[in-house]
């Protein structure tokens, strides 16, 4: 080992004054950290429970003009449910519509209507086409699916009073379509 020609310096040969020194000035830094916090944010995140978000309503089929040829008749909205299907927070209204026929059974669509803010509500999807000849019975909107009945006649003898084919038929968003997930056969009543 070689030996150094240089003088022992003050700060290798530590005495007791220098770990005081040392505690002092390190005491010193911590409770100058305490003091020098920074300012109060001045921005708060809101609780969700706190929120005062306006619910968003579905769209009225009342307001709606509806794809239909009635031949001057007009168009009765028969049912209607909301159901957010697109799972985007926003509500959808689905609509089962026919025309005022006044008597007999006219053939129904199914539209889904939706609504953006400040907006009239507009058809943005047909489910079921009034040309298809069907009439809708049991109809429903839970969890994302529309799901409905459908009555159809195997014929043209068949009095239109009194459909003989029944299908159960059902709709689920996916992607950028509306897609029929159940039904595809029809079975006679």
């Amino acid at each position: 080992m070689q030996t150094s020609a240089l003088p022992d310096l003050a700060h290798t040969a530590t005495k007791p004054v220098h770990w005081l020194a040392t505690a002092a000035a390190m005491a010193g830094v911590v409770a100058l950290a305490g003091l020098l916090q920074p300012r109060t944010a001045t921005a708060t995140a809101t609780a969700p429970e706190k929120r005062t978000t306006t619910p968003v309503s579905a769209p009225d089929p009342a307001t709606v003009d509806f794809p239909l040829e009635c031949g001057g008749a007009g168009t009765t909205v028969a049912k209607q449910a909301p159901g957010d299907l697109d799972g985007d927070g926003r509500p959808e209204t689905v609509a089962v519509v026919h025309c005022d026929a006044g008597s007999g059974t006219p053939p129904s669509g199914i539209y889904v209507l939706t609504q953006q803010s400040g907006a009239a509500p507009r058809v943005v999807a047909t489910l079921v086409d009034p040309a298809d000849r069907k009439t809708v019975g049991e109809f429903a909107v839970r969890e994302g699916r529309v799901s409905a009945t459908l009555l159809g006649y195997s014929s043209l003898e068949v009095p239109r009073c009194c459909p003989d084919q029944e299908e159960q038929a059902s709709w689920r968003w996916k992607g950028h379509a509306f897609v029929r997930t159940s039904g595809d056969l029809a079975r006679s009543v």
